[in-house]
């Protein structure tokens, strides 16, 4: 029936009421909602969840990693070393340096794929905690939170603005309810709900006005759940700085294979015209003597040596870099209460500028009380005794409270407290209404809804239309303070009489609105007027597009709603405005509201920032031209009375004057905001399910502190990533300078395959592990946001990796060349103990490499190095494995043993990077990237 919309059989079943009968549901109250009756429902009809597709197995990573070009030339390297070593040396010992490629291929290929399924597997961690909403169900007469999953067949769930409609299931009641069914259909129009159009689909959102469903049917056996069991999320997205990494990698790649070309010709060439000689000093080829095989066996070598040269210079951990950082930035941000939906949006955050903040809720705490009233023309003497009140006020009011609201009041049978739910602000006004002696569910009988105008964030306030037991109609609204009293033409005052509204009064009443937002209260009036029944159309269809009457009103009561600042929320917005990232607060709440809250942040430094344009009201930034916006844009702090349409024209006017635009927002109103900004955060606790799917990151916590914390980790994924480049690139460079020169000068490299595959493990995997784990540091809170096309790789990382990268070239070539005459070696293994030495001295520059790499712009590379366990473990782990490789593997890896004086004159090479990483610190940079430099040469040698 639901899946068909079949309406006449909805009918026959006798609509509604007897559906409810069936499935043994209360209309008012729900279910029971025991343990026994939801087992029950479970095993008739099912659970509310659906199959996932199976992510792709371990094997589909394993089967992806070793399609790497370079791997693949390795590969073909390896058959043809272990090939030539058989027949050259036996297959007793020729099998050890193809072996030992392949080893080292195989171990690079499964430490790829292990990190890359790691990854997947969390990824679809996340997508479940994303899907795991939360919504109000009605059980055993009260509101109780639970699961999208933990919904079941004959639940009843009240529906408002902007949640997802989590089963399928047929109204109950409405109240100009639309329900956007574009996530099904695929067409974008709102569908008006009624009881002739009665059935709703799981998954669409609520666009606008309120209702009451009942659930008929729920996960697989829901539409919206068979085309998700049918489907896959994909989690291949590539962030805008992987495009960037990718691209990086791909240049250097090319260049590496040039230069390996370059070798490969130049090493023929001097092979095959008896320049490169044997260790005795004889000619390796001599035309017409050397034979065919041995001809073919020394291009082989030579071609392994060029393979080398390119394993070397192709980056691969640059990449994976990035996909460890953001997995490991969108762990932790979890743990610190925030849900990324788009990886892009971690490493955009650290470029933010500014931060256009909601009010409620997030820089305030959403627990709203009454504080403060005024009634019968008056200020209380206390705002929650109603024992100086007339009768009919006290009536009237409570009238206006119990029907006008989308909150709902339980009182259990026990006598115990009763428990009111709804929005922060419903619940601050039903409190209040308990404590003018209202009888929730008794005033609810007395009359009944004839029509609803839902809460509209545009006009700031909601009405209701009912009609007593006398055939009486009262139409109430309640909403902003000086917008309801600007309809109001009269008052009720304490004697029970209905008074003209004067000049005099309306002017005590905006000194009262004003007087309470100055002392930053939320000003909600409250107001009533009558209507003739025969004036309101009794045709259901007329009736829904019936416009509630709001002129003529007589205002009952104005009230003022305390909501506090969130505690640390003054130190987030300092630190905020420490980093560059400018905080504004954009609000619906009256402009006096928003300046004392906004001065309670620190938003607003004294009085003196207090004035236009730093101040400014929605209506006025409207009006302006598009360039006055910007202009206007630029110096707004606070902006009060704001529509939705005003934050978007906002993020539009920043975004034009090339800032770089964080949003928070939580209702279905702030989602253009939020998906028009460059990163939306939508309130996890208050946020709408259509502000979420508008969002990049969900606050978990609805806390502003937890924002600041999101800044921090996006500078960190960019900071990090510019750590391991700059590590990666000082080996890359050193090893491929040293290969370069020693192969064309001697015919010979000292860093075979075997040992640089093992040094790009280091590079690729332990490198990015331990460089893209960093946590964020306060330090990173002192710099100035990262600019959008700013270098990746800054001139404070071209000086220390060249100063770097040169040490080890020159320390590394004076070994190769002099290396035997220096060390006194004179056996048989002299050129092997000299080539071990280069090997070990290089990887241990590279572990202290990773130090340096930490802090690129800070003289102490130690400082909270013992806060990073993982840090320490890899480069404990490499230790072990360097000695383990040159003293224990020396078959595989072509090195030998080194005596103690060969590894402290390894480790005093790497040691003395450590004083020259400090003093090169001491050299300034200029701030004008050498990009540009570049840029000016060209563009010179073009004019020229």
């Amino acid at each position: 029936m639901t899946k068909d919309h079949n309406y006449s059989a909805f009918e026959e079943y006798g609509g509604v009421k007897e559906l409810s009968n069936l499935l043994k549901t209360n209309l008012e109250k729900g279910i029971g909602g025991d343990d026994a009756d939801l087992h029950a429902r479970r095993n008739a009809f099912g659970s509310n969840t659906y199959p996932r597709k199976k992510g792709r197995s371990f094997w589909m990573f394993l089967w992806e990693a070793w399609q790497d070009l370079t791997l693949i030339i390795l590969i073909i390297a390896a058959v043809a070393s272990l090939v030539l070593g058989i027949k050259t040396e036996g297959i007793k010992e020729g099998w050890y340096d193809g072996a030992s490629i392949t080893f080292a291929v195989l171990l690079v290929i499964i430490v790829t794929a292990i990190s890359d399924y790691r990854q997947s597997l969390q990824f679809q961690n996340l997508n479940e905690e994303k899907r795991n909403i939360h919504m109000e169900v009605v059980r055993g007469g009260r509101r109780v939170e639970v699961s999208i999953y933990d919904i079941v067949v004959g639940d009843i769930i009240p529906l408002n603005i902007g949640n997802q409609v989590p089963a399928d299931g047929v109204l109950v009641s409405g109240h100009s309810l639309a329900i956007d069914e574009s996530s099904m259909t695929g067409e974008s129009k709102i569908v008006h709900k009624d009881s002739r159009r009665p059935f709703l689909m799981s998954g669409c959102k609520v666009a606008d006005g309120s209702g009451i469903m009942l659930v008929t049917s729920v996960g697989i056996n829901t539409e919206w759940g068979m085309l998700m069991a049918s489907i896959s999320e994909d989690t291949g997205e590539e962030t805008p700085l992987q495009v960037r990494l990718n691209g990086v990698a791909t240049f250097i790649g090319i260049v590496g294979l040039t230069v390996a070309v370059a070798v490969l010709i130049v090493l023929l060439a001097r092979y095959f015209t008896g320049h490169t000689k044997n260790s005795d000093g004889s000619r390796q080829f001599t035309a017409g003597k050397t034979s065919v095989s041995n001809a073919v066996d020394g291009a082989i070598k030579i071609f392994t040596i060029a393979v080398t040269i390119v394993v070397v210079a192709v980056p691969e951990g640059l990449p994976l870099a990035v996909t460890l950082t953001l997995a490991y930035s969108m762990r932790k941000m979890m743990a610190d209460k925030a849900l990324v939906r788009r990886l892009s949006a971690c490493e955009t955050m650290g470029s933010a500028t500014t931060i256009c903040s909601d009010k409620t809720g997030t820089l305030t705490l959403n627990q709203m009380t009454v504080v403060e009233a005024y009634v019968g023309g008056e200020k209380m003497d206390s705002a929650n005794s109603s024992s100086q009140l007339p009768t009919t006020i006290v009536s009237l009011l409570t009238e206006s409270i119990a029907q006008n609201t989308n909150g709902s009041v339980f009182t259990p049978v026990g006598g115990e407290d009763v428990e009111v739910s709804g929005s922060p602000t419903e619940k601050a006004i039903l409190h209040w209404g308990l404590k003018l002696g209202m009888n929730f569910e008794a005033i609810r009988m007395e009359s009944s809804i004839i029509h609803v105008f839902p809460f509209n964030s545009e006009k700031k306030r909601g009405g209701v239309a009912l009609k007593l037991t006398n055939s009486e109609v009262h139409v109430h609204w309640k909403g902003a303070a000086e917008i309801v009293l600007s309809s109001c033409t009269r008052y009720m005052d304490l004697n029970d009489q209905v008074a003209a509204l004067d000049e005099i009064k309306v002017m005590l009443f905006k000194k009262a609105i004003e007087d309470m937002a100055a002392s930053s209260l939320r000003c909600v009036a409250i107001a009533y007027r009558t209507y003739d029944l025969k004036d309101i159309p009794t045709d259901e269809e007329q009736l829904t597009e019936w416009a509630l009457p709001e002129d003529e009103l007589i205002l009952l009561a104005i009230v003022g709603l305390k909501d506090p600042c969130r505690p640390g929320v003054k130190n987030a917005v300092r630190l905020c405005q420490k980093a560059g990232v400018k905080v504004r607060m954009v609000t619906g709440d009256n402009l006096q509201t928003a300046k004392a809250i906004a001065l309670e942040c620190g938003i607003l430094g004294s009085d003196a920032d207090a004035t236009e344009p730093n101040l400014i009201e929605g209506k006025d930034f409207r009006a302006l031209s598009d360039f006055e916006r910007e202009e206007t844009a630029e110096k707004i702090s606070v902006m009060g009375r704001s529509s939705p349409n005003d934050k978007l024209l906002l993020v539009q006017a920043l975004k034009k004057r090339g800032h770089v635009v964080a949003v928070t927002g939580d209702g279905t109103n702030d989602a253009p905001a939020l998906h028009e900004a460059d990163i939306g955060l939508a309130m996890g606790i208050q946020g709408t399910e259509v502000a979420k799917e508008s969002s990049d990151i969900i606050i978990l916590d609805d806390d502003f502190a937890s924002v600041v914390k999101v800044v921090r980790w996006g500078r960190s994924v960019y900071a990090n990533i510019q750590k391991f480049i700059q590590f990666q690139l000082t080996v890359n460079v050193a090893a491929l300078v040293i290969n370069v020169v020693a192969a064309v000068s001697s015919g010979d490299v000292p860093l075979n395959a075997v040992q640089l595959l093992w040094v790009n493990l280091i590079m690729d995997t332990l490198g990015a592990l331990a460089l893209a784990t960093e946590p964020p540091t306060d330090h990173l809170m002192d710099r100035t946001p990262v600019g959008r096309r700013e270098p990746l790789i800054t001139n404070i990382m071209w000086r220390n990796l060249l100063i770097q990268a040169v040490y080890q070239v020159c320390v590394l070539l004076v070994l190769t060349f002099r290396g035997r005459s220096l060390l006194n070696l004179k056996n048989d293994h002299a050129n092997k103990v000299k080539n071990t030495l280069i090997f070990n001295a290089f990887v241990l520059c590279q572990i202290f490499n990773e130090f340096n790499a930490r802090k690129p712009d800070e003289l102490n590379v130690f400082e909270g190095i013992t806060r990073n366990h993982l840090f320490m473990g890899i480069v404990g782990l490499t230790l072990v494995l360097q000695v383990i490789i040159v003293e224990f593997l020396g078959t595989f890896t072509s090195t030998v043993k080194l005596n103690w004086k060969q590894w402290l004159i390894s480790i005093i090479i790497a040691l003395i990077s450590w004083p020259l990483a400090i003093v090169g610190k001491l050299i300034p940079v200029p701030t004008t990237p050498l990009s540009d430099y570049f840029h000016r040469i060209v563009c010179c040698c073009r004019r020229s």
